[in-house]
């Protein structure tokens, strides 16, 4: 977008707005405007006042002071997701689709056309049709959701909204979740959505992604706003420096060498499981172990298997030098080994309840004395996680639904260390959560280390794998195909073994 052209006028403004939850302000004075036809991205730290943002630019919160502006005109949008009437679509970084129902039904749920009082599923089939062919995306009206990748069902996502006729399109972490090679797809629909006049406001924390997506970038920080700038006037690192109001040179800890005769305290031979083949490994007192490779490697399926999440067919692993079998996830625990979901809204936090049985619940055995749950260790627990773990929350009784991202994540890190692990499997540590939050996490990361902790860390940020561990294992198809250490870890090598490329050359 040119300085010297003249900006086209706004769709939908926010002017000096502030949103204030009872006695706690979230948003101070905040402007905003999305153009037709622009990417407007919109950054800032968990807890920046995002979400709050992209809620009252759809009418699902209404500001405490300010106004919403629609072609000029002000005006209060209508509450709980009717402000698609007026074109503007609200996409959720939890995808809002049913399951079980097909993505023709998904398409027109709530609106479906008829004919002669009965549902008219060939026009809605056809319309449907054209949109998936005008997108590019190879699957059915009639498929069903819970037989797509997440790539396709945020794609699914995308032909709501265009069949909605949406003007103005607010995407929240859009790309969390989707390989490169998806998010290259992804991208391009956008720019087609682009051209078409439809303005897009895309909230990420992936900077490299925002400086190739965006026109405009808007930057909060603690509820304020920072600044709004031309995409082509920034960088990534600034962007970042904008967000935090800091430098962040010391985004990694210091690398210490691991202790190569260090104890093993983790052996896995041969270990057969659903998408594992033949995995062996080891790790040893202090390591950080990282686990690359592509999405559907089988990272994660090697460790739901050594934790109890999911069944060993054959294969050996001894823990500590004793061998290990069938082990559930209370005995992995009670043996010293603790994983930490990448799932932390479905399979990790309970959001619905608030922080203490959160964090303790894993934990219980220790809380409980004489058959009776000790509520004061339980609130001594508590206090002392949010403040070794930085959790801010406006108050200890707080939904964990209601935290941010990062703030959820924390939390997990925090339930999951309460049992006093010895060895700590962190899968995708900082998905989803701002760049301040995963400088903490890797400081974290490496004081448990140094500390004495094995911490294995499987992860699809190439940067942070790079960046933290000692040692780095490659999957491809739910095999081992190279072990990498000292200068070999490199975004290179990595890819060549991913990739298949290269295997089983040990460094």
């Amino acid at each position: 977008m040119s300085l010297d052209a003249p900006a086209p006028a706004a769709v939908i403004e926010a002017v000096n707005i502030s949103k204030s939850f009872g006695p706690v302000p979230v948003l101070f004075s905040v402007s905003m405007d999305i153009r037709p036809g622009e990417v407007h991205a919109l950054i800032g730290e968990n807890g920046a006042g995002k979400s709050t943002l992209m809620k009252i630019l759809s009418g699902f919160h209404d500001p405490t002071s300010g106004q919403i502006r629609l072609d000029g005109k002000q005006i209060a949008l209508p509450p709980n997701g009717a402000s698609e009437t007026l074109g503007i679509v609200l996409i959720h970084q939890e995808l809002n689709l049913a399951e079980q129902m097909t993505v023709e039904e998904n398409v027109f749920l709530g609106r479906e056309l008829r004919s002669h009082g009965l549902l008219d599923r060939k026009a809605m089939r056809t319309i449907v049709q054209r949109h998936l062919d005008e997108i590019g995306l190879g699957i059915s009206p009639t498929d069903r959701i819970s037989e797509l990748t997440i790539a396709q069902k945020q794609m699914v996502e995308i032909v709501k909204a265009v069949s909605r006729k949406a003007r103005i399109l607010i995407m929240d972490e859009p790309t969390a979740v989707l390989t490169e090679e998806e998010t290259e797809v992804f991208f391009r629909q956008v720019e087609k959505l682009k051209q078409s006049g439809v303005g897009i406001v895309f909230v990420s924390h992936k900077l490299n992604e925002v400086k190739a997506i965006a026109d405009r970038v808007t930057i909060l920080r603690d509820g304020q706003w920072i600044d709004t700038r031309l995409s082509e006037d920034l960088t990534p690192d600034l962007m970042a420096q904008m967000m935090v109001g800091r430098e962040l040179s010391d985004l990694y800890p210091p690398m210490h060498e691991a202790d190569v005769d260090a104890e093993i305290v983790l052996e896995v031979e041969n270990l057969v499981a659903p998408a594992v083949r033949n995995v062996s490994f080891t790790l040893r007192r202090g390591e950080i172990l990282g686990f690359s490779g592509l999405i559907g490697s089988g990272r994660t399926a090697v460790f739901e298997a050594i934790c109890g999440l999911a069944p060993v067919e054959s294969g050996t692993m001894r823990l500590f030098g004793e061998e290990v079998r069938n082990l559930s996830v209370a005995g992995a625990r009670d043996a010293g080994l603790a994983y930490l979901t990448k799932d932390r809204k479905e399979k990790g936090l309970l959001l619905d309840k608030k922080m203490q049985p959160n964090l303790t619940l894993f934990a219980l055995p220790k809380f409980v004395k004489n058959f009776t749950l000790d509520r004061k260790a339980e609130e001594d627990a508590l206090k002392r996680a949010i403040r070794r773990f930085d959790v801010r929350a406006r108050d200890e009784n707080i939904i964990v639904g209601k935290l941010s991202g990062g703030n959820q994540q924390k939390l997990l890190l925090a339930k999951i260390m309460e049992c006093d692990p010895k060895i700590v499997i962190i899968d995708e540590p900082t998905r989803g959560i701002d760049v301040g939050t995963k400088q903490q996490i890797y400081h974290f990361i490496a004081a448990l280390a140094a500390e004495g902790v094995s911490v294995v860390v499987i992860s699809s940020e190439m940067p942070e794998i790079i960046g933290i561990c000692h040692r780095v294992i490659v999957m491809r198809e739910g095999r081992i195909t190279g072990s990498l250490s000292g200068d070999h870890i490199n975004e290179n090598e990595i890819m060549r073994y991913a990739a298949g490329l290269k295997r089983e050359e040990l460094h």
